[in-house]
């Protein structure tokens, strides 16, 4: 009896071993991951903007089909195209960067179809305001890196939030409140 148990014990700890193994962590690539924000500006245009620095990591276990993303924006490389409109959205009225230098993304659980991920629930934390929010996958692609040769993932996501949720409303509704979040993001195993 004693020595099934012991059997039974030596098992499960491999077999959880192996589970752990299946698990791995990715960095972000800081520069091919570029969160992007689209938004209505007075019904005449669809005005597009990005965040040039971004870091974070990405844990994945294609075996057990569970994974995590932690990412951090640095809302003060926002990057409209235009330096006087960079000041102007960093404002009070719109990010108010003084305050807050960071926005943050921190999945609660990640959907699989199949092998791929195609959401991402989590919280997204702009203005110290924390959301909960759910990322569609549009795109995702697990193999290993053609010019570092290490595993690698990229992908697609985007979701839809109001800013005025994160009290950065100022001129809504005329500068439209629902903002398209779009992020594509590399990251290389560690």
């Amino acid at each position: 009896m004693r020595l099934s148990f012991l059997t039974a014990a030596v098992a499960a700890t491999l077999l959880s071993g192996l589970a752990q193994a299946q698990s791995a962590t990715y960095e972000v690539d800081s520069t091919h991951t570029f969160p992007r924000f689209s938004y209505s500006h007075f019904g005449m245009s669809t005005q597009l903007s990005r965040f040039n620095k971004t870091t974070g990591t990405v844990v994945l276990d294609k075996a057990a089909k569970t994974g995590s993303v932690d990412v951090v924006i640095d809302m003060k490389s926002v990057d409209t195209g235009f330096t006087v409109f960079n000041g102007h959205i960093q404002g009070e009225d719109f990010l108010d960067t003084a305050k807050y230098p960071t926005a943050t993304f921190k999945s609660t659980k990640v959907v699989f179809d199949g092998e791929k991920p195609v959401a991402i629930e989590g919280n997204l934390t702009i203005k110290d305001v924390t959301k909960p929010v759910t990322l569609k996958v549009t795109s995702f692609l697990n193999m290993p890196h053609p010019m570092l040769k290490v595993d690698a993932i990229g992908a697609d996501a985007n979701v839809v939030i109001k800013r005025s949720d994160f009290h950065a409303g100022k001129y809504a509704p005329y500068v439209g409140d629902d903002v398209t979040i779009t992020i594509s993001l590399e990251a290389v195993k560690q």
